[in-house]
């Protein structure tokens, strides 16, 4: 099966819109294929102010209608004491707050991102996506990161290669808990480092410290900044600290 046919079967879709290069090739193939295709954004305190800006300026160059949903994770007690299943009490809500809008609008199918490539094994928003019947037209068509990459700068979408950007929640360490102030903290100390260049990072909370985490290619660029990184990001954290492990070019 391929996408044409994967739409053809399922000709009007919902297709949950992060703003990164997943969903937005599939919103452009279910815009190409499908009879009717309509984008929802959820908009939450564990998504950074950029991803928003990043769907809507697809959303756009697509000319794909598009539904930006405030949900409040953090109302959820399941999501906010950080279990290691915690993802799979946010996806409810996100995707329970999706379906809703997408029934109202007459759309029956929700379509996510998921590409071929993503572990899809003992992942806890992987479970509840299944269990809500969401169905990933990447994976199913057996599409990886790679082929969607290509797809994408083919398709002359902007964030082709827009390196992967997993939740704020994901930065704070299992067991502790999420609080508006960790997130915003982290989208702060985050946001910083992009802005001097940095990119494909996360900064990592380690009780009171930040761990820093970006390619190794990107550390002589971390080094120029060294000074006014750890000025910035003292405001927040007790220390800061640089993973020289490194993270994997994404």
């Amino acid at each position: 099966m391929d996408l044409k046919d994967f739409f053809a079967d399922h000709p009007r879709v919902a297709v949950a819109f992060s703003g990164g290069v997943d969903s937005s090739y599939t919103l452009a193939c279910a815009l190409t294929y499908a009879q009717a295709a309509h984008a929802y954004f959820v908009k939450s305190a564990f998504q950074p102010a950029f991803e928003l800006e990043d769907a809507r300026r697809v959303a756009s160059l697509l000319d794909a209608p598009l539904t930006v949903l405030d949900v409040d994770v953090l109302a959820n007690p399941r999501v906010t004491v950080n279990p290691a299943d915690r993802c799979y009490f946010c996806k409810q809500a996100v995707f329970g707050a999706i379906g809703q809008a997408a029934r109202a609008d007459g759309f029956a199918t929700i379509v996510d991102g998921t590409n071929a490539t993503d572990d899809a094994s003992d992942r806890p928003g992987m479970r509840a996506l299944t269990e809500m019947g969401v169905l990933s037209p990447l994976r199913l068509c057996g599409i990886g990161k790679a082929d969607v990459r290509r797809g994408a700068k083919g398709l002359g979408l902007p964030t082709w290669d827009k390196p992967s950007y997993a939740c704020l929640a994901t930065r704070i360490p299992t067991g502790q808990e999420i609080t508006a102030e960790s997130l915003a903290r982290t989208e702060r100390a985050e946001a910083f480092l992009f802005e001097r260049g940095l990119s494909d990072l996360r900064v990592r909370t380690v009780g009171e410290a930040a761990k820093i985490q970006v390619p190794a290619a990107q550390f002589p660029l971390v080094m120029a900044h060294r000074r006014e990184i750890v000025d910035a990001l003292s405001a927040d954290y007790s220390d800061v600290w640089l993973d020289l492990e490194a993270r994997d070019e994404q």
